[in-house]
């Protein structure tokens, strides 16, 4: 489909850094909220659970931070004309990713939701999928740049992860309902295993308009 080995990036080295930037705090984050569930499970909202919680938001300051340099470079140095709309909507997205680790990292430390440890290892499983989706749609974006046929190789593994991620959050949301806990300790678990695997969904979307953006840039 794609056999685009090209950079975007001619004269715009700034910007090429700032978007590289960019892509790492999404893998930076990918790992520090797997590190931030595997504590919570362990200690719930310990000393350690609201020091990683506050690293989470520094990287989502950040990626705010870069996605308007580069969005300000953009438009202020009228840099990559053509696939500038697109690129800035790459941007929103990716931006939007780690809004959404940072929102659910939030959420645990305010709500602080007991779930028993017969589930812990399948919650963990999901947040190791939905990260590692995350992973690759960086990964993948990052290519878009400089190496189409990258890209679409990473854009398979985001589907593939997107699709385990829906298959284990379904297995354990069913379990969850299907024990002895009440029900509004059912809801609550339920809630945050819907909002984990909804950053894997946000990745996959990002993917699905990566990959048409690629499609254009190729004609």
């Amino acid at each position: 489909m794609f056999n685009v080995k090209i950079s975007l990036f001619a004269r715009t080295r700034e910007l090429e850094h700032s978007i590289d930037r960019l892509h790492d705090k999404i893998i930076e984050m990918t790992m520090v909220f797997k590190e931030a569930v595997n504590i919570y499970l362990k200690e719930r909202r310990s000393e350690d659970y609201g020091a990683i919680s506050k690293k989470i938001k520094i990287i989502e300051n950040e990626s705010d931070r870069l996605r308007r340099d580069i969005e300000s470079r953009l438009y202020e140095h009228n840099l990559i004309p053509d696939m500038r709309g697109n690129i800035l909507q790459l941007v929103e997205n990716l931006d939007k990713v780690v809004n959404l680790f940072d929102e659910v990292a939030h959420k645990f430390y305010v709500e602080q939701p007991d779930i028993p440890e017969i589930y812990h290892d399948q919650f963990k499983t999901l947040v190791a999928q939905v990260s590692d989706c995350a992973e690759n749609m960086a990964i993948s974006s990052r290519a878009f740049f400089r190496d189409l046929v990258t890209l679409r190789d990473y854009s398979k593994k985001v589907y593939f992860l997107e699709h385990q991620s829906d298959k284990t959050s379904a297995k354990l949301r069913r379990e969850v309902f299907d024990s002895d806990l009440d029900l509004a300790r059912k809801i609550q678990i339920n809630t945050f295993v819907e909002e984990v695997a909804d950053i894997a969904d946000l990745a996959e979307d990002c993917i699905d308009a990566l990959l048409i953006f690629a499609i254009k840039r190729e004609i």
